[in-house]
């Protein structure tokens, strides 16, 4: 159960992101799931530990909070321009940019299974994004939507290399905390220079859906860190990469956005490669908190 509400939380996040588009600017709500995730989290956290821990002196914590920065707001810039499921591309992107910077700066090994799940996931994208003008992402074949996306990937990539590090200094709620808290303040900042950040007027399902992306942000990796205790890891790594289907799903019936073979076929594609990633060889299990969407969102949140 849990497992599926964090899954289901997910897929509604471009839904939500939608709505709230049609009130607040990309800034605005950038800062709203920051800062609402952040009182969610906190409050979990006093009420489990009865104090909150900040902290503000390593490097990769800032790095941790630009990179969620850099990928919640183009996620929330092309979402407003795009199609409501145009971010299931992002996942993809994160696992390709972190098995590069994995092999390339790291130095670590990255086996055949590594690499064909990278291909088979650059594959899907490359389908979706430049298949043909209909499997664009944004009305009208804009490439820029993609492009977006595709940075949102990347800034996903630099927030989880943070974890690698922080988790050896923290847990994960409080990780989760210190770094949501410091890209709060730093997507506060530019808001006062940003013109009206409520070019649409007051819009109370505005509101709501901001908030409930706050409620995703901050708690969602409860539910999935909780989950993987209880369930088989690949049935974590099959329902979790679920949120596709539920996104195409959410994406036709709410908004009749236009899903057509090329984007199933994409999606398919880089699911394959996401799920072929994590599943474990014979009886070794390695979850690596960068290999894919599965293994690294009990700790992103």
């Amino acid at each position: 159960m849990l497992l599926l509400l964090a899954t289901l939380g997910w897929s509604f996040v471009g839904i939500l992101v939608k709505i709230a588009s049609g009130m607040a600017d990309s800034m605005l709500i950038t800062f709203a799931r920051f800062g609402f995730g952040v009182l969610f989290l906190g409050g979990w956290l006093l009420l489990k530990d009865g104090r909150i821990r900040l902290s503000a002196a390593l490097p990769w914590i800032w790095i941790g909070a630009a990179g969620k920065s850099l990928n919640y707001f183009f996620e929330n810039m092309a979402l407003k321009w795009g199609y409501s499921y145009g971010n299931i591309v992002i996942p993809p992107v994160q696992m390709i940019t972190l098995l590069f910077v994995s092999a390339l700066f790291l130095k670590e090994r990255i086996g055949p299974k590594g690499w064909t799940a990278a291909a088979l996931s650059l594959a899907g994208i490359l389908i979706i994004g430049w298949g043909n003008a209909g499997g664009e992402l944004a009305e009208g074949g804009n490439g820029l939507t993609t492009l977006c996306f595709a940075i949102a990937g990347v800034g996903a990539a630099i927030h989880v290399l943070s974890q690698r590090s922080l988790v050896k200094e923290m847990d994960a709620a409080t990780m989760n905390f210190v770094v949501f808290f410091w890209a709060a303040v730093m997507t506060a900042v530019p808001l006062p220079f940003a013109g009206d950040p409520l070019p649409g007027g007051f819009s109370a399902a505005a509101w709501a859906a901001m908030i409930a992306l706050g409620l995703i942000t901050g708690l969602s990796f409860l539910c999935f860190g909780e989950a993987i205790k209880r369930v088989p890891f690949p049935a974590v790594i099959i329902i979790s990469n679920c949120q596709v289907l539920f996104q195409l799903i959410w994406s036709a019936a709410l908004f009749r956005e236009p899903i057509t073979l090329w984007i199933i076929a994409g999606a398919f594609l880089f699911t394959a490669g996401i799920v072929l990633l994590n599943m474990p060889l014979k009886k070794r299990v390695v979850i690596r908190d960068g290999g894919a969407a599965a293994a690294t969102r009990h700790a992103e949140g």
